[in-house]
């Protein structure tokens, strides 16, 4: 298995500064609930947050979808709830990654539920191809191929989340 580099540490470091300013604009001095989904995006919100200059709570979800070890069968799962409430807040979800786009609507639609001023959602990649249902993506780092990516977060079989880039497996 070999790995081939798709996006550099450079330029996930630029884009993720980029993305912060674009957010710090948007919410303008407001205080937001930052929502990261777990495991795979705590890498870039460790980085995304550190550049936001706004007051913030941060919190963290963990789901399951159940499935192949590369297909979702659709069917999402709570895993790990947010500890405090988010009704009459500024919620932006943090992800690693949106690809299918089931498990990202089915958060909206369960945060929805819990009354929040506002609801956006910043992913750091978008894999379009995979696309099965339309999801609002506010705020999108990279486009990438329908390829296996890992990385920054990104796993495979709970190994190489600790690269500093983001590659693509390659048989």
């Amino acid at each position: 298995m070999d790995l081939k580099i798709l996006i550099s540490e450079e330029d996930i470091t630029k884009r993720v500064r980029e993305m912060a300013r674009e957010i710090r604009d948007d919410y303008d001095g407001r205080e937001i609930v930052v929502v990261g989904i777990l495991k795979g995006c705590f890498m870039f919100l460790a980085d995304l947050t550190r550049a936001i200059d706004l007051p913030m709570n941060i919190g963290f979800m963990g789901l399951r979808s159940y499935g192949s070890a590369t297909e979702t069968s659709g069917v999402v799962e709570i895993a790990a709830d947010l500890s405090h409430p988010i009704q009459d807040k500024d919620v932006l979800i943090v992800e690693d990654i949106v690809d299918t786009g089931l498990t990202m609507k089915y958060l909206i639609d369960n945060l929805s539920t819990r009354g929040p001023t506002s609801l956006k959602v910043c992913t750091l990649l978008h894999k379009p191809d995979r696309k099965r249902v339309e999801v609002p993506l506010d705020y999108v780092g990279f486009t990438v191929p329908d390829k296996f990516v890992v990385g920054y977060g990104l796993d495979h079989d709970q190994k190489l989340r600790n690269l500093p880039y983001i590659a693509c497996l390659e048989e």
